[in-house]
């Protein structure tokens, strides 16, 4: 039988650069917005949101910075893409060891295969050398669901320093060209002192320009700011997100519970701003300030708690995001 969530997205909609590159005059927020409410779908701009929102509305916003997670390093004479995701408690990082593909983007190796040709088993104490004279060793596979994400341990340089100097942003096969980090990051983003922050943009934020933000705020549109540091995500249907950290502060809970008392609808920007407020909100719906690693899925059978809406981009088709919008939207 088929999925429901088995949709084919045409190429034609994927974003292969930004929409300010797209023509003279264009900003972040010149790009589509559909609206569903229920039975009943609407097509917007973006720049339309003021008009959809009203007074006592409240978006939650994730303030995680994009990290220019993506080096290059030498598994023996054989070249490597190291993708860091997650920084563990332990200080070890999740990383992702993919092949250059030659146009400037990255494959997976071969499936049953290590890097330079060993099989996956033996993959523990694989050795990768970074620029700056850095290394970093794969330690053990991230989850028993698969050999994706190890944890690695890097030695010779503090792996934030070594991102800043030599990393770039995670860049996939349908984007057109290299671009800037600052092309990756929020309008919401705050650097961290710990240098974290998220290995792919949380991208539902990007549309969002100064302008607009004060144009809400003035409508009496509220921001209740989060945390939730993404990890490398995957196309594979079957993999559901990892644990990923995140943060929601006292003054958000708060604010987030008064306008539910209220008229206001919760509404929030991006699947990353969804598990953050869920996972911090009890059986009774109230929202508590908690901080820590999160691995909750939301699906139509969990439901929603908290949110009343949902702003997000487009997903792969299947994949577990999918679910959360269904449990969102019906």
């Amino acid at each position: 039988m088929k999925s429901p969530l088995a949709v084919r997205v045409p190429e034609e909609l994927s974003a292969r650069v930004p929409a300010e590159q797209r023509g003279p005059g264009l900003d972040r927020d010149d790009v589509r917005l559909l609206v569903s409410r229920g039975t009943e779908v609407s097509h917007h701009g973006f720049a339309e949101l003021p008009g959809l929102l009203r007074a006592g509305d409240l978006l939650v916003v994730n303030t995680s910075p994009t990290l220019a997670a993506a080096v290059d390093g030498r598994v023996g004479h054989a070249r490597v893409v190291a993708h860091f995701s997650t920084r563990g408690d332990d200080g070890r990082w999740a990383v992702e060891l993919r092949e250059p593909d030659g146009r400037g983007t990255t494959r997976a190796r071969a499936e049953g295969q290590g890097m330079a040709g060993r099989d996956c088993g033996g993959l523990a104490g694989t050795k990768v050398r970074l620029p700056g004279g850095a290394r970093l060793v794969l330690e053990e596979p991230l989850s028993a669901r698969g050999e994706r994400l190890w944890w690695a341990r890097v030695s010779g340089a503090e792996v934030p320093a070594l991102l800043r100097e030599h990393g770039r942003p995670i860049r996939y096969s349908y984007t057109e060209r290299d671009q800037p980090l600052s092309v990756y990051q929020t309008v919401f983003a705050l650097p961290y002192a710990d240098g974290t922050g998220s290995a792919e943009m949380p991208s539902a934020g990007r549309p969002f320009t100064a302008r607009l933000v004060a144009e809400l705020v003035s409508r009496g549109v509220q921001f209740a700011p989060v945390t939730l540091h993404t990890g490398v995500a995957s196309a594979e249907s079957h993999e559901p997100p990892y644990p990923e950290r995140f943060a929601v502060p006292e003054a958000s809970a708060r604010l987030i519970n008064a306008v539910r008392a209220g008229d206001g609808r919760v509404v929030a920007v991006g699947t990353t701003a969804v598990r953050a407020v869920e996972s911090a909100a009890g059986a009774d719906g109230v929202v508590r300030a908690r901080a820590g690693w999160t691995g909750l899925v939301v699906t139509p059978e969990r439901g929603v708690r908290v949110v009343d809406g949902l702003l997000t981009g487009l997903h792969e088709p299947e994949a577990s995001h999918l679910l959360m919008l269904e449990a969102v939207a019906g």
